[in-house]
């Protein structure tokens, strides 16, 4: 892609990423390629024992195996990049390899946003309507939701992102960041477009709000039905299964709103880097630990997939 007269073609972008000594590099190169490996395997393990063990096909669980399925994908959009970053001298990202990773990398974090939305959605009816749940939840709506939120993640930032590699970048090739970001990304383009900043940060937003908004309001619903179960064994399985989406919910959109909502984070890139290796790298990794600790079921069946 070419940039104004006085600078030279930008075909590639340079991600600073951790900056440090040779030895801090390959340290973390370790480190991180064990998170990555664990996040893969404890996801992995989930899907694996809600495919094998028949009591766990109903929507909830179906739901949280496309979740981790997702997850999956959501840290290898950044991770072996980063890893390969690590080891290498140049830290050189190829033009189109930075806007695919830009592309899968908000395409999924939108995606999961959305999927963080109907398993609320499906606590709701579960609870506050039991006896028409089975004939709501359906496996034909359980499908359609999970594919709604697969078109609609992948359908929300397109043009924007097309329409940002369409632009020219000048000057420096520097991105002060582990992934491509599209702060870093539209300060190095040659001419600046504060509208299109603005419709990116909006979208941005917009579904991070409103469906933040949607959970809130289903669990406000949930806790005020359980609350009025009067067997506390009842109380207790409700609050256990709830308890562990809402902990996740809140890792997920609490790390999420300090990076999107907080109008100081985008001038801090060292703030950018720890927030976003939070919710894009670890909480994948929690996600799994916390339905399988607060789930007796997937507790059990997790025991019985690994043979524990």
């Amino acid at each position: 892609m070419k940039t104004s007269n006085n600078s030279s073609t930008t075909t590639d972008f340079i991600l600073l990423g951790f900056p440090c000594a040779r030895e801090g590099q390959v340290l973390l190169f370790v480190l991180f390629s064990v998170v990555y490996l664990l996040t893969l395997m404890a996801n992995g393990s989930i899907i694996c024992a809600v495919h094998w063990d028949q009591r766990l096909h109903t929507p909830m669980y179906i739901l949280l195996a496309h979740f981790s399925f997702l997850e999956i994908w959501y840290v290898t959009s950044t991770v072996p990049n980063m890893l390969a970053n690590f080891l290498s001298d140049t830290k050189v990202m190829s033009f189109s390899g930075c806007f695919l990773q830009f592309y899968f990398f908000f395409s999924l974090g939108c995606t999961e946003c959305f999927f963080l939305a109907i398993m609320a959605f499906d606590r709701y009816l579960a609870i506050c309507q039991p006896l028409h749940y089975p004939t709501v939840m359906t496996g034909h709506l359980c499908t359609n939701l999970v594919v709604s939120c697969w078109v609609i993640g992948f359908l929300w930032f397109l043009i924007p992102i097309i329409v940002i590699s369409q632009m020219s970048f000048c000057g420096s090739r520097i991105i002060d960041h582990f992934l491509c970001d599209p702060g870093p990304l539209l300060a190095l383009t040659c001419k600046k477009v504060p509208v299109l900043k603005l419709i990116f940060s909006s979208l941005s937003l917009l579904p991070i709000i409103f469906l933040l908004l949607f959970i809130m309001v289903s669990y406000t619903l949930v806790l005020r039905a359980v609350l009025k179960v009067p067997s506390a064994a009842g109380r207790r399985k409700a609050f256990s299964t709830c308890g562990s989406h809402l902990a996740v919910v809140s890792l997920f959109y609490g790390s999420v709103l300090v990076m999107y909502g907080s109008p100081t984070s985008e001038h801090e890139a060292g703030m950018q880097k720890i927030v976003t290796l939070f919710y894009s790298i670890l909480t994948p990794l929690l996600n799994p630990v916390i339905y399988s600790l607060r789930n007796k079921d997937m507790k059990k069946a997790l025991q019985k997939f690994l043979k524990i």
